[in-house]
């Protein structure tokens, strides 16, 4: 039937479509799990527990062996965009209640949806991208970009924005799955190979319990509203992640671009930040649908401007093309010496 290929059409689809079956049953059957109870009730309700055993993956998928080049390319780029989420949310904060706006166009929009939509990149789309239209040092930078994955990046971001302070305990606990992961993908190849498979298979899993979470009254009322932060994802980081790969990376802002999106764990922040901090739990079903909608909309528009990027001012700009040219007829030059 073709079903994995078809749903790998749709952007982020293993994480958007399980997300909106679960959503379609939270919304139509919401007592499910509790009618059925034992391992359904668990497949259905067991967002953190499946969560913690992705962030371990994710962690053990982590080579420590990154070039130099790698590591300051992907060190800009990921500190830039959660600096970009921070100073947003201080800005969304002036304006916006903790719980949320509550009326008009702009109800459901938080500083919660704005941090979370802004903070992670769509790693895996960056990576396609750059190894299509960047450098292999550039494609490299996906290395760093896994760790702002999840709500620990979110929950620093919210701490250095000073909207929220959370118990080092509670730091250190969303953070330790992934360092032990990362520990034993290091200390042992095979460790690292056999992990890293439960990456991808995990996705589906978790996009499931956290759309049952969902309702479709609250995504129908952040639809355009979505599209309207998605531009802004796009707008905003991308401007700041352009300028620091062009200043501070010493690149041609191609990585900027292709970093200036919203990853689909990014939809699995907004609960989990609610769950630890009650005071974000007003806002969280309208910040997921939000974020949701970020996903889907930035996976569609950020590949387009990246080719145009890399057209008229990257590796497939005619300056750059003579420009490498120059180099090779010139080291070919000296080696003839």
């Amino acid at each position: 039937m073709n079903i994995k290929s078809r749903i790998d059409r749709i952007p982020g689809g293993m994480m958007i479509v399980p997300l909106f079956l679960g959503a379609c049953l939270n919304t139509f059957a919401p007592g499910t799990g509790k009618f059925f109870g034992s391992f359904t009730n668990g497949l259905i309700t067991g967002t953190l527990p499946i969560l913690s055993v992705w962030f371990f993956c994710i962690g053990a998928s982590i080579s420590l062996k990154a070039t130099p080049i790698v590591l300051r390319k992907s060190g800009v780029l990921v500190s830039v965009k959660i600096l970009t989420a921070a100073l947003a949310g201080i800005l969304a904060s002036w304006f916006i209640p903790t719980e949320g706006i509550s009326s008009g166009f702009l109800s459901g929009l938080s500083v919660l949806a704005i941090i979370a939509a802004m903070n992670d990149t769509n790693g895996g789309m960056y990576m396609a991208l750059m190894q299509q239209y960047g450098t292999k040092e550039e494609a490299g930078a996906f290395c760093l970009m896994c760790l702002e994955s999840g709500p620990f990046m979110t929950m620093v971001t919210l701490g250095i924005a000073g909207l929220a302070v959370f118990p080092w305990q509670t730091m250190v606990g969303a953070l330790l799955p992934f360092v032990i992961g990362f520990a034993l993908g290091n200390l042992d190849k095979d460790l690292r190979a056999f992990f890293t498979q439960g990456v991808t298979v995990m996705v589906p899993f978790f996009a499931f319990a956290l759309g049952n979470n969902l309702n479709f009254t609250t995504i129908l009322n952040t639809g355009l509203l979505g599209i309207a932060l998605s531009l802004a994802v796009i707008a905003v980081t991308g401007t700041t992640l352009v300028l620091a790969d062009i200043f501070l990376a010493k690149g041609n802002g191609t990585a900027g671009i292709g970093a200036a999106s919203t990853a689909g764990a990014a939809v699995t922040v907004p609960p989990i930040i609610a769950s630890i901090e009650p005071s974000f739990a007003p806002s969280a079903p309208a910040a997921t649908a939000l974020v949701a909608t970020c996903v889907v909309v930035t996976a569609l528009l950020t590949p387009p401007l990246t080719a145009w990027w890399a057209r008229n001012f990257g590796v497939l700009s005619e300056r750059y093309q003579k420009a490498e040219a120059a180099k090779a007829a010139a080291f070919e030059t000296a080696a003839a010496e």
